[in-house]
């Protein structure tokens, strides 16, 4: 991919004298959706597949980008004085987003670049490609004006910019699990104080299968602020009765206790979620660290439910992916990922059944939507890289 990107970049800018190459992953949650923002924990991993750029410095204060993933729109031009979102910046509003970010932490970006990009992490997919560009951009910028950033400094400039520049209200997780992300590790994050360990993945005889609804999907336009406010709501009625700061901090049995002081049947359901997938993803870890598969796929499946009946973030597409997978022999477990509304399923399937799922689920997907999903067979990979 490295030649690939620089023999793209001679082409579109002329040459290659000064550039760099750098790669960010994508994240694939495993169980622990719609937690972050409530403070709750997480279980990610970064892929092996991300985003790839080439970059280089200019002599003056001109932006210019290209996207091999959206080259029908060529190189678009900006300038980094006076960085604001802008429709027909397009994709570009993401790194943008992050210079801009930098500029209000204190670290001005003094000259213009030349990026391409290229990714190979499917668009729209809910694998965090908008992610795993701002983290790549964050580390572009590090490694090129030296500025003293950690990793996790990235996630956080990420998510800053997401949330303030693209009007994306996101949790944490996205950006922390790219910017953190280790071979073979997942990360348990506890996304209320950002205190996280690493836990080893041993999927001893099965594989993450990915497969992508093909569904387009736009974050900023879909109910995903909405679910957030919900919960909000949720907590700020519950807070009336119990002293908590957030939802994660509840137990089933107290979230059971306290529930009636939420006013709309709605709510309740949306907080109820909250709670207990956070206390899912608790046992899912503990589960995984015992060597018991069998039972971290029991609460995938139980997550998906979840996510479908009490927090409605699925839809015909994900439904479809999920059931059939749960009909196929040597799936230990499967359930959507990310924020829903199209995008992906991840699933933990046995290396025996790995064709047999990918062709049972294919066909009836197709059979009943209409169009194809795609399969990735992935792996847990680290997190940015200049390569």
């Amino acid at each position: 991919m490295k030649e690939t990107v620089l023999k793209k970049f001679e082409e579109v800018f002329g040459d290659t004298e000064g550039v760099k190459v750098f790669f960010a992953p994508g994240r694939v949650n495993l169980i622990g959706e719609h937690t972050d923002y409530n403070g709750g924990h997480v279980f990610p991993c970064a892929l092996t597949i991300g985003t790839y750029a080439a970059a280089r410095v200019r002599n003056d204060k001109k932006l210019r980008f290209y996207s091999m993933n959206f080259e029908q729109l060529g190189v678009i031009e900006s300038g980094i004085e006076g960085l604001k979102p802008e429709k027909e910046a397009d994709w570009t509003n993401y790194p943008k987003g992050v210079m801009w970010a930098f500029g209000e932490k204190g670290f001005q970006i003094p000259q213009g670049m030349d990026i391409l990009l290229n990714g190979n992490i499917p668009n729209g997919s809910g694998l965090s490609s908008s992610a795993s560009v701002e983290v790549l951009t964050g580390a572009i910028l590090r490694d090129f004006f030296g500025f003293d950033v950690s990793n996790q400094d990235l996630a956080l400039i990420g998510q800053y910019s997401e949330n303030k520049f693209n009007g994306v209200n996101c949790g944490i997780m996205d950006q922390f699990a790219i910017a953190m992300g280790k071979k073979d590790h997942a990360i348990f994050l506890d996304t209320a104080d950002l205190s996280y360990t690493y836990a080893p993945v041993k999927l001893e005889g099965a594989k993450i299968v990915i497969a992508c609804s093909n569904k387009k999907r736009g974050l900023g336009d879909s109910k995903y602020n909405e679910r957030r406010s919900e919960c909000e709501t949720a907590l700020a009625e519950l807070q009336k009765v119990v002293d908590i700061k957030s939802l994660g901090e509840l137990t089933e049995a107290q979230f059971e206790e306290y529930k009636s002081a939420i006013q709309d049947e709605t709510r309740v359901r949306r907080a109820k979620h909250a709670v207990y997938e956070n206390q899912r993803t608790l046992q899912a870890v503990a589960a995984l660290s015992a060597n018991d598969i069998a039972l971290f796929g029991q609460l995938m499946n139980a997550s998906h439910v979840s996510l479908r009946d009490d927090y409605e973030v699925t839809g015909i597409e994900l439904d479809t992916l999920v059931e059939e997978a749960w009909k196929v022999e040597g799936v230990i477990g499967s359930r959507m990922t990310g924020a829903g509304f199209g995008g992906c399923t991840v699933s933990i399937v046995k290396d025996e059944a790995i064709d047999s799922f990918i062709s049972q689920v294919g066909e009836a997907y197709k059979a009943k939507i209409g169009y194809a999903a795609d399969f990735y067979v992935v792996e847990i990979g680290d997190g940015p890289v200049v390569l």
